[in-house]
């Protein structure tokens, strides 16, 4: 009987424990014309377009190690199959980090997070995985091995290979080492969250201002987070200054940890203008919203049933783009 996920339906699951063996196994599945969908943690599996045809399971947990950690050099080269738990593990032992959110650290990959350049609440400040990718070792769907960057933050040598990878969700092949720059560990570190009925309006504030914050989300209904890291007295002035801007109280890690699971779990990503904050702040009210990179995220589904914001973005996208209801 096939292992069935929500998602996939598995005629099995193979975990190869080097690189030589993935290249294998999807040179035996070229030769047969047969899928292969690779698994890190099982996060995101409903990234990109759901699957047809069974296939084989390609877990890339039993691809685990740390490769080459130069923590002078503020680089780290790992196998596509360390979490981000044990990735962030590593790298605090050497007062460092890759400041990239994981809904799911425990479960989640570091491929896994490559392949959909997943990003959480730092990305205002920090940008996504793909700003800290500097090489790539995959293997294409022929089973042949290919090489981008390096392991060394300046390098510039020919087309970025490893760039276009970060985001492919497994399109241009799998991905089985990546090799990435990091940053120090912030000495300090506050959140202020804003209870207001227009997020809209202290967002542009925040944002026109001189601050700098690490992540700026809004969190429905009408709550504004806003997290500042850096040195400590840094860290004091900016929350005093924000506070005399839009108001607001402290609060703890708690709150993105809130936004990070519920990031995981919603099954829909929203592009629009950063512009139309007001309007989509006023449609969309379960979502996460991400002002200053125009992206919402939507639940879909609420206990196997379409959640009542994703049954008004859908009548929404219909009435805009197939009003003959040519697709329905």
């Amino acid at each position: 009987m096939p292992a069935t996920t929500d998602i996939l339906t598995l005629t099995r699951t193979v975990t190869p424990a080097t690189q030589d063996e993935l290249a294998a196994i999807m040179r035996e599945a070229y030769a047969a014309s047969t899928p292969v969908y690779p698994l890190g943690g099982g996060t995101s599996l409903d990234f990109g377009v759901t699957p047809t045809r069974p296939g084989v399971g390609l877990s890339l947990r039993g691809l685990s190690r740390i490769v080459d950690y130069p923590a002078q050099d503020m680089t780290i080269t790992v196998e596509a199959g360390v979490t981000m738990a044990q990735l962030a593990a590593t790298l605090a032992a050497q007062g460092q980090r890759l400041p990239i959110d994981a809904a799911d650290a425990e479960a989640a990959t570091l491929g896994g997070l490559v392949a959909t350049n997943f990003s959480g609440p730092r990305r205002f400040g920090h940008g996504t995985v793909r700003d800290y990718v500097i090489g790539i070792t995959g293997v294409d769907g022929r089973g042949t091995l290919f090489h981008g960057g390096g392991r060394v933050v300046k390098n510039v040598a020919g087309y970025d290979l490893a760039k276009l990878v970060c985001g492919s969700e497994g399109r241009l092949g799998l991905i089985a080492r990546v090799a990435l720059r990091l940053h120090p560990l912030p000495e300090a570190s506050a959140t202020l969250v804003v209870e207001t009925g227009d997020p809209a309006g202290v967002t542009r504030s925040l944002r026109r201002s001189q601050l700098q914050p690490s992540a700026l989300d809004v969190l429905h209904p009408g709550r504004v987070a806003v997290l500042f890291e850096g040195r400590e007295a840094s860290v004091e002035a900016q929350l005093e200054t924000a506070r005399a801007l839009v108001g607001g109280a402290t609060a703890g890690e708690a709150v993105w940890d809130e936004a990070r699971t519920r990031q995981g779990q919603s099954l829909g990503r929203l592009r629009f203008p950063p512009a139309d904050l007001r309007n989509v702040l006023s449609t969309l009210d379960e979502a996460i919203v991400r002002p200053a990179a125009g992206i919402a995220y939507v639940p879909h589904r609420v206990g196997g049933v379409p959640s009542a914001t994703a049954r008004r973005v859908e009548r929404a996208l219909r009435e805009q783009f197939d009003p003959a209801g040519v697709l329905a």
